[in-house]
């Protein structure tokens, strides 16, 4: 039995024991491997419902968008308008759930015969969200009716100054709802405390491509499409799985099969921006999670952190592969931009961060760091330290921060109840990431309330981390192909809420430890009887407590943590380790 209560990593394991007799029968019934048996069993997978985890399929498992609070009677009234020839304009966020949000829409519309423009807050000048300028921008502009996507359910004030433009608002939104709803036209975010969808998973393109799947049915009631094509609207879930991976949501329920369905149709996509983007990007179908979440996610976010967040909306509603591939370049160019500048505010943070381990919240501030890299920081302070991490870059008496947490501590909530008691002047978010605007006066109050508020959250407790792992594998047993292949296969697409299954590799032996570059390390390690031997890499490790452990006790046996991959080199495919945490026996 495995016992670690601290790792390494600082992290207490706690290890899978699954009931064999269902692991038994779950090989028998489904055709799998120990392996993946295991992890369905230990992943609480009901057996009746393994078959569907299985073989997801739109045809099958599509959830009703009506059962969406509001749902009836926004699609219904914005199909009316269009077959009106209303105006239409589209409002969305900077990130990539609000770049695909937007392209969606767009895309929906115009097949509908509508050209609606679509407008991107810039990140460093207007911050998050709607404002009242470019409303006013868009009211001039000659649009009757305005989506928006990925914001809207917390600017109520926004929104009713918006209303009183005489502005049709829609909001289509995932964000958490404060003490009311906004007085849009209609507001579909199943967030919503009225909404008993059960379809909280979802991100904003989600819910942008629910919400024209019920304008597609109420247009085609209503005859729309007997003397023009209707749009296909499966062609759009390229954007769908793209947006849902960058937001780091909930991988479960329609989300796995929009994942699922959408990487099918990434790879025969014809979205001109989305192939000049992976082009660029050095990638090919087919098309994983992992390259949407870490190569084309990176690209299209990149834009808003150097002062242009428009450019991914652009990409992806572009037809010109010669435009496309321009946007293309210069998405790829702020990304490269991005990582210099991000390499020395990490830098900074965790030097500044040093001495809050014990904190149940690291929050760290600057003057003179650029805000557009607070939540990529703070996703770096949250994996160092295991807890809940701030980055806040202050400006002109202003302070923007962003948040990143971990299992059981809502980010959101947390900027959502410190604007509610006027400790910042905005703020919200999801669960695992959030971001807020105060005064620079403000942040000591807010600090305090925000550990505060952490420390209830965890009844108390301190936010130690806790890695829970899902099986046991020799090396011998790790290095089998066909398994990990199938594991990757049926049981994904892994993700937020879903994680990428946990391996402890028991009692190993270090053959050899060598520094890859300046940051990284390599290792090859067997079980303590010898024979096969794995190669385990350790990104990001060197200067870690866990990667001078590594290098220096290379005569210690260890227990280690981490992702099991397929690594196709020169026509031949090997099974690598991707090591997460470690501990000395």
């Amino acid at each position: 039995m495995i016992n670690v209560q601290k790792s390494l990593m600082k992290a207490r394991w706690s290890v899978c024991d699954p009931n064999m007799d269902a692991v038994e029968r779950v090989m028998r019934v489904h055709d799998v491997p120990e392996f993946v048996a295991r992890l369905l069993v230990s992943r609480d997978i009901p057996e009746d419902k393994i078959g569907e985890f299985l073989h997801p399929t739109l045809k099958a498992h599509f959830p009703d968008p009506f059962l969406m609070a509001g749902m009836e009677e926004a699609a219904g009234g914005v199909a009316a308008a269009i077959m009106d020839g209303a105006e239409f304009a589209i409002f969305g966020d900077f990130d990539v759930d609000g770049a695909t949000s937007s392209a969606v829409a767009y895309r929906f519309l115009k097949a509908c015969g509508i050209e609606a423009p679509i407008t991107i807050p810039e990140r460093l000048t207007e911050g998050y969200g709607p404002n009242e300028a470019a409303l006013q921008s868009i009211v001039d502009a000659g649009a009757d009716i305005l989506l928006m996507l990925d914001c809207g359910t917390g600017a109520v004030e926004t929104i009713a100054a918006g209303a009183a433009m005489g502005l049709k608002i829609v909001i289509l939104d995932h964000h958490e709802q404060g003490d009311v709803l906004p007085p849009a036209w209609h507001v579909i975010n199943p967030k919503r405390r009225d909404d008993v969808s059960g379809l909280d998973m979802l991100a904003a393109v989600g819910v942008t491509f629910m919400f024209c799947v019920a304008v597609n049915a109420k247009l085609r009631a209503a005859g729309f499409y007997e003397e023009r094509s209707a749009p296909d609207l499966k062609t759009f879930l390229d954007l769908v799985a793209l947006g849902t991976v960058c937001d780091i949501v909930p991988l479960t329920h329609v989300n796995r099969l929009f994942v699922r369905q959408g990487f099918v149709q990434m790879g025969r996509s014809d979205n001109v921006g989305l192939l000049a983007l992976a082009e660029v990007s050095g990638i090919e179908p087919p098309f994983t999670p992992y390259m949407a979440g870490f190569v084309l996610g990176p690209r299209v976010n990149a834009g808003s952190r150097v002062g242009q967040s428009d450019l991914g909306a652009r990409l992806f509603t572009c037809d010109d592969p010669v435009e496309a591939r321009n946007i293309a370049f210069m998405l790829h160019d702020c990304n490269d931009k991005r990582k210099a500048m991000q390499n020395d505010m990490e830098a900074e943070a965790l030097r500044m961060a040093q001495g809050q381990e014990a904190e149940p919240l690291v929050i760290v501030a600057r003057e003179d760091w650029y805000s557009g890299l607070t939540g990529l920081v703070a996703g770096r302070l949250k994996e160092n330290f295991g807890i809940p991490a701030c980055v806040v870059s202050i400006e002109d008496g202003m302070a923007k921060g962003s948040g990143r947490s971990i299992a059981g501590v809502h980010m959101g909530q947390i900027f959502i109840d410190a604007q509610a008691q006027g400790l910042i002047e905005r703020g919200g978010g999801h669960a695992m990431a959030g971001g807020f605007i105060a005064k620079a006066e403000q942040m000591e109050a807010f600090s305090a309330f925000a550990r505060a508020h952490v420390l209830k959250q965890l009844n108390g407790e301190t936010s130690a981390m806790v890695q829970d792992i899902d099986t046991v594998l020799s090396v011998r047993g790790a290095i089998n192909v066909h398994a990990v292949k199938m594991m990757d296969e049926k049981m994904g697409p892994f993700g937020a809420g879903f994680p990428e299954p946990l391996i402890v590799l028991p009692d190993v032996r270090i053959h050899s430890a060598d520094i890859l570059g300046s940051d990284h390390i390599r290792l090859l390690v067997s079980d303590a009887e010898g024979g096969a031997r794995l190669k385990v890499m350790a990104f990001r490790a060197v200067g870690t407590d866990m990667g001078q452990a590594l290098l220096k006790q290379t005569q210690r046996a260890f227990h280690l943590v981490g992702h099991l991959k397929v690594n196709a080199w020169q026509g031949r495919e090997t099974v690598e380790m991707h090591l997460k945490d470690a501990a000395l026996i």
